[in-house]
């Protein structure tokens, strides 16, 4: 459990990468320099977006089974959301 301590952006990309999430699109826009990036994995998808070269600072969003927003605090609040969704599969 080592490797889930550090920042949120940290503790998201390891768990992201246990998991098997896909990066479906990377877009930095022109004018302010915020990246946003597109993951999904089945039917989960969330977004992580940064100013600049600060991805520590990243801040992430996805949405709940019955697509509200959920703004994603801690690492648990992602993993919360992911596995009542994958619950809805049949």
């Amino acid at each position: 459990m080592d490797k889930f301590k550090g920042s949120l952006h940290n503790k998201v990309h390891h768990w992201i990468d246990a998991i098997g999430f896909r990066l479906n699109t990377s877009q930095i826009s022109g004018k302010n320099k915020v990246t946003t990036n597109h993951y999904f994995f089945e039917t989960f998808n969330f977004f992580e977006k940064w100013n600049g070269n600060e991805p520590a600072k990243a801040k992430f969003l996805c949405f709940d089974t019955y697509g509200e927003k959920v703004s994603v605090k801690t690492l648990l609040d992602l993993q919360t959301a992911f596995f009542e969704n994958i619950s809805q599969l049949k």
